[in-house]
């Protein structure tokens, strides 16, 4: 159910209450200075490759496909190069995934031993809207925010590590379609983060980046972003960027790309960024 911004949203303690672990071990960093993020809309795991399979396979929507946990497997395989990954338009387990967790399911094939699925759209049986982060790293804190709108189903999760003004804090979201719904969603995000000094906000932010940068609530931040436009939708012929990691001044974007892939009807963007010192401990 979605709350008003007016509403308390769910803090757990450290370790988070409903932050899992996998049975893969916890890997020794070989990069202690940077960290390889990378988000990606996977849209249930149904593949589109083309306008008409909205159609034609609109249908994966609401009932399970036999083909599903196998382009999973292709996801999880391709996320294992990255140190923390942002999930939009995963399933937490229903009907239509065949009562997969697929945030779960990626950690584990992905071989990532903590994730967090934040349930944003609970149509019991039917259908079960997350997102989802999955992490090589054990977060400090994590909160959960239900974004406002007129419409439930769409969240941002808060992933801390580390304490104070030496804490990294990621946001990971899927902002919603209408402009009026995006810049109260983005007026509640900048509130989260405004008082920190590294941050991360990646996502399907549903807009391009010049908009984002100068005509939302974002706009004054100062957050860093690719020199280059990456597109990622849709990712059989992407001419639209939807999908963004924005970084704060004190982070260094050392590498941006758009992956050459078309298992969603978005490419994943991934960033490696560069840290400073007083993160490198994480």
């Amino acid at each position: 159910m979605l709350h008003s911004m007016s509403q308390q949203t769910r803090s757990y303690p450290t370790p988070p209450n409903n932050l899992h672990q996998t049975h893969a071990p916890i890997p020794c960093r070989q990069n202690a200075d940077s960290l390889k993020l990378i988000s990606f809309n996977i849209q249930v795991g149904i593949k589109t490759h083309a306008f008409h399979h909205y159609f034609t396979r609109g249908w994966q929507h609401v009932l399970p496909h036999h083909k599903r946990n196998r382009t999973l497997e292709e996801i999880g395989r391709l996320l294992r190069d990255y140190d923390l990954v942002a999930l939009q338009e995963a399933d937490g387990g229903s009907l239509r995934s065949g009562f997969v967790n697929q945030v779960k399911y990626l950690a584990e094939v992905g071989h990532f031993p903590f994730f967090y699925q934040q349930l944003n759209r609970n149509l019991g049986k039917l259908a079960q809207h997350s997102n989802g982060v999955l992490s090589r790293i054990k977060p400090d804190f994590v909160e959960d925010h239900p974004l406002p709108g007129f419409f439930p189903g769409r969240g941002a999760i808060e992933v801390r590590f580390g304490e104070g003004h030496n804490s990294l804090v990621i946001i990971v979201l899927h902002l919603a379609l209408g402009a009026r719904t995006q810049d109260r969603q983005l007026r509640y995000v900048r509130s989260l983060v405004e008082n920190h000094d590294h941050v991360v906000i990646m996502g399907d932010l549903n807009n391009p980046l010049e908009h984002l940068q100068t005509r939302t609530p974002l706009r004054g931040l100062d957050l860093k972003t690719p020199d280059v436009i990456h597109h990622t939708y849709p990712s059989w012929q992407p001419d639209q960027a939807l999908d963004h990691i924005l970084v704060s001044p004190s982070l260094e974007i050392r590498h941006v790309e758009v992956l050459d892939c078309s298992i969603s009807d978005h490419r994943p963007i991934a960033m490696e960024i560069g840290l400073p010192e007083q993160l490198q401990h994480l």
